[in-house]
């Protein structure tokens, strides 16, 4: 423990609400803080509201690139089992349903959802239990011995392939495949919405401290790397050229201080104004510049699985029922209901993550159902309009605001409304398919690095040198990213006798940001330990004693400010029902934190001979 409390404390990327309650931009050096602060972690948002428009325009640009990296990985690795013209509509409409939902999501999350500034996603946690669901309609002469579901793949498409009539049983059973997928994110997002309107979130997120945090984030980090090789994979120039331009840009060149109207004379630019747009726009030149390099160099970019084999319509407006109403049944049951439990345990990790790069404490109980209730309705609204894929918070959209240092509620609104508007034309969504997946591929790597390297330094607010958070540490990532693997080299598929069950367990055991949470949370509330060593109590490395202090009474007020709902809708709260009082903050919420640190007590939550809980102040993520 000594040698734990003595390393000197990291200094975390300082992003706060300065001015203005929509303005998230950083923080001024203070005493507590090095004098001596790198330029390049100045945003050059305006300290007392929020972005100007251009710059938010230009940020919430970058967060629709970023978002194109995942909206394309999700429906490319699920179509490209689909044998050419077995889709019986546009996959630019499939892109332009799912961007919509995409947009009407976020923009209710940022309003009154977690009101942190959370782009919502096609996660690819709805992906595995998506192509699980899949391959069981394969026939039985396709599949091939071993759970070797890519090579069976493989197969049934070229057995497809040859059978391209319009009533073709093959290609009627993968359209009723594709009903199935959009019944389960129906359910998952009906499952994910019951969760946060009964308070689940705030019964559970109390007992998740940094050693279930941390290992969850490193795998979030880890568990895309075969997506991001296989977009890199197609032309490994290309990729490499992105990533050194956003590592340039973004780490090299971030000091780099320019005024944002270099026409003007020197006289009259006042240093103040000068903004580090190198680092600002660490997406958006990489990404520019690999485009133009694949136009000069006459690269075909759009993957034959998204291409429309005729032009698609320049305005459409998306409804439910659109191709065909969303099929419900025990198999969608079963991948809807792994598809929720994935999806919550992503998108609470995402808004720890967020809170804590923002500088905020750890998001209340009643900010995490809210977003986990509207994110439901996102998922419902997504598989209503036939899209196979559910909307929840993006780790690699929060990636992006660490890689910017800048963060604001206007961008994620205007990202919300720039969705919105593409989902409305499908001609525009099909823009975002001629963005090559190599480059693509370089975002997407470099925005999960980022969100790897964050769960690492989680690790420094628990004592690390403990044998006890060692072997929970280590045995989470390890087996979260195990189980997975080893289903897919298993010389036997995982099998029950009972189809629905099956693909629960196979869509579960290959979620591994799931499981790193589960293995993390039953090892740290079942392993004794005390509140120090398990990272919940106030204690603070000795530059921080006089920050001990004050520190509670800051947070109850930061968190009250931050994660409070709109005034209008504040006012309704005393009208709904008892049971959905978890949605809203209660007074005594902010009279419930204790201010001096809580004993060093030897504790485990769920053990019986255990029962000293730790305070709620001790459980926020503070950074150091």
């Amino acid at each position: 423990m000594q040698g734990s409390m003595s390393r000197p404390p990291p200094h975390p990327i300082q992003l706060c609400s300065v001015g203005s309650q929509d303005s998230l931009v950083p923080l001024p050096p203070t005493p507590l803080r090095p004098a001596v602060q790198n330029p390049s972690s100045r945003s050059g948002a305006s300290p007392g509201g929020p972005p100007p428009w251009g710059l938010s325009c230009l940020l919430a640009l970058q967060h629709i690139l970023v978002l194109a990296s995942l909206l394309c990985a999700s429906h490319l690795l699920l179509l490209r089992s689909l044998p050419p013209g077995g889709l019986s509509y546009s996959p630019a409409q499939l892109l332009a349903s799912s961007l919509f939902s995409c947009g009407v999501s976020t923009t209710l999350q940022t309003w009154m959802g977690s009101r942190l500034p959370l782009v919502q996603a096609p996660s690819l946690e709805f992906l595995v239990p998506a192509l699980v669901l899949t391959s069981q309609k394969l026939p039985l002469a396709i599949r091939t011995p071993g759970n070797c579901e890519h090579r069976a793949r493989t197969q049934a498409s070229f057995v497809l392939r040859l059978c391209g009539e319009p009533g073709c049983p093959g290609l009627e059973s993968w359209n009723t495949s594709l009903r199935e997928v959009s019944g389960a994110v129906v359910v998952s997002g009906l499952l994910q919405g019951m969760l946060g309107l009964l308070g689940g979130p705030g019964h559970l997120f109390p007992h998740c401290g940094p050693l279930v945090l941390a290992p969850s984030l490193v795998v979030a980090g880890l568990s895309v790397h075969r997506e991001v090789a296989l977009f890199c994979s197609t032309h490994w120039g290309l990729a490499s050229l992105v990533i050194l331009l956003m590592v340039v840009c973004s780490q090299h060149l971030g000091s780099c201080q320019l005024s944002p109207r270099p026409w003007r004379p020197a006289s009259s630019s006042s240093p103040h104004t000068r903004i580090p747009a190198f680092r600002l726009l660490s997406v958006l030149i990489p990404v520019a510049c690999g485009w133009i390099v694949t136009a000069l160099l006459g690269l075909s970019v759009i993957p034959l699985e998204l291409s429309a084999p005729s032009k698609a319509p320049w305005f459409w407006l998306p409804h439910p029922a659109e191709w065909d109403w969303p099929l419900l049944t025990p198999r969608a049951l079963a991948a809807g209901i792994s598809m929720a439990f994935a999806a919550s345990t992503s998108s609470l990790g995402c808004y720890a993550l967020c809170g804590r790069l923002l500088q905020f404490p750890s998001p209340p109980p009643h900010a995490c159902s809210r977003g986990l209730s509207l994110e439901g309705l996102g998922s419902v609204l997504a598989g209503l309009l036939g899209s196979p894929m559910g909307t929840a918070s993006s780790f690699p959209n929060v990636g992006t605001v660490s890689l910017l240092q800048a963060g604001s509620r206007r961008v994620a609104h205007l990202v919300g409304l720039l969705c919105m508007a593409l989902g409305l034309s499908p001609r525009l969504a099909q823009l975002l398919t001629t963005i090559p997946l190599s480059v693509l591929g370089g975002v997407l790597g470099v925005t999960q690095a980022v969100v790897l390297a964050t769960g690492f330094s989680s690790f420094h607010l628990a004592d690390i040198d403990s044998g006890r958070n060692v072997f929970i540490v280590g045995f989470s990532i390890f087996m979260a990213l195990l189980l997975p693997r080893w289903l897919q080299e298993a010389p036997v598929l995982l099998s029950t006798g009972w189809s629905p069950l099956d693909v629960l367990l196979r869509s579960l055991l290959r979620e591994p940001i799931f499981l790193a949470g589960l293995l993390g949370f039953l090892l740290e509330n079942t392993i004794p330990g005390t509140q120090l060593e398990r990272g919940l109590g106030q204690g603070l490395p000795s530059p921080f004693a006089a920050q001990e202090a004050w520190m509670p009474k800051k947070s109850r007020e930061k968190a009250a400010q931050e994660y409070e709902l709109p005034l209008p809708i504040q006012n309704l709260c005393p009208c709904i029902p008892q049971p959905l009082h978890c949605l809203c903050p209660l007074p005594e919420d902010h009279g419930n934190e204790e201010g001096g640190p809580s004993e060093p007590g030897e504790t485990a939550d769920l053990l019986p001979s255990f029962g000293e809980q730790c305070p709620g102040s001790s459980r926020e993520l503070r950074p150091q």
